[in-house]
């Protein structure tokens, strides 16, 4: 799958920011393109640039225009980006492979069997595929650490719901357009809640304060309330990881 005509495009983000966008809408090689690409931002440690970050296909670049200008931070952009396929770029190291263990419908999660019915399955198969599948922290937004999750099998481009959901509690899995969203706080929500998880992911006062980062992969394999009951008294919420090569 190749990126969108007229990508990766460079764009001027008030007095000082640059964005370097991969796509104008979630697909893996923009997302693989844009964690890349701010990996190898990061390694170049231009003069100037004070900050980088990424979201699902962009990387933003903050700097400091009175040290570096418009044009010449562009012109190194421009450079790196002609430098390699980002398409094909390598994701960036230090990825984790998470196991984070999720109680699917039920009181808990109470919009499964209606998200599940929006994707044409049955709940059997909707426990299957959502707790089978392995995605990839794409980006994290919304709220400190946060992560968006993808990208889902395609019965699961759901869209949101017309009405907001008043409140979901920290650690509900939520899903729409193949995607899923792992909640840090409570919050209200137009995704549908189809999971809950009590995995701890904000680590305040730790050298890595959130469990998840942009490009680590996450799978969600189910268990029951019995033993999600359980993994709530857990320093980890029941979570675990290992490192991806």
């Amino acid at each position: 799958m190749a990126l969108e005509a007229g990508y990766p495009e460079i764009r001027t983000v008030g007095i000082d920011g640059m964005l370097v966008s991969f796509g104008d809408r979630l697909s893996e090689p923009a997302n693989r393109a844009a964690l890349a690409f701010r990996a190898e931002v990061e390694r170049e440690s231009w003069d100037g640039v004070e900050e980088s970050a990424s979201s699902l296909v962009s990387c933003y670049l903050r700097f400091d225009p009175l040290y570096l200008r418009h044009a010449d931070l562009a012109a190194k952009l421009r450079g790196l980006i002609e430098s390699r396929d980002w398409m094909q770029a390598p994701l960036p190291g230090g990825r984790r492979l998470h196991r984070i263990p999720t109680v699917y419908g039920g009181a808990l999660a109470p919009q499964f069997g209606e998200a599940a019915a929006a994707a044409g399955l049955s709940e059997r198969e909707a426990l299957d595929s959502l707790s089978g599948a392995r995605v990839r922290v794409t980006a994290l937004g919304f709220a400190p650490g946060q992560p968006y999750l993808g990208e889902l099998p395609e019965c699961w481009d759901i869209p949101r719901q017309q009405a907001l959901t008043p409140q979901v509690q920290p650690g509900a899995l939520v899903l729409a357009i193949r995607q899923f969203v792992l909640f840090t706080v409570q919050a209200q929500t137009g995704w549908r809640h189809v999971g809950q998880t009590a995995a701890k992911l904000v680590r305040l006062g730790e050298a890595r304060p959130f469990l998840l980062a942009p490009g680590d992969e996450v799978t969600f394999p189910s268990v029951s309330e019995e033993v999600f009951a359980r993994m709530q008294g857990d320093a980890e919420g029941g979570a675990s990881w290992e490192a991806l090569a």
